[in-house]
């Protein structure tokens, strides 16, 4: 093999790593966004639950009534 087309499969697969890092930091960045997302869901509904127990709403875990 010569030594350009050694350079030739280094600079390819050098390309390739590029690639794969780009790929790899969006993938992290979307999941970094989605976990945010999440997190404020799951605040909210903690919150919703919260104003439904001080409200009176009645207890969350009562058994039906066929029971």
């Amino acid at each position: 093999m010569s030594d350009e087309n050694r350079f030739i499969n280094i600079e390819i697969k050098l390309a390739d790593q590029e690639n794969l890092v780009d790929t790899l930091n969006r993938t992290i960045y979307e999941q970094g966004r989605r976990i945010d997302q999440l997190e404020a869901m799951v605040a909210k509904l903690a919150d919703h639950v919260r104003t439904l127990r001080d409200a009176g709403q009645g207890p969350l875990n009562e058994r039906p009534p066929h029971y």
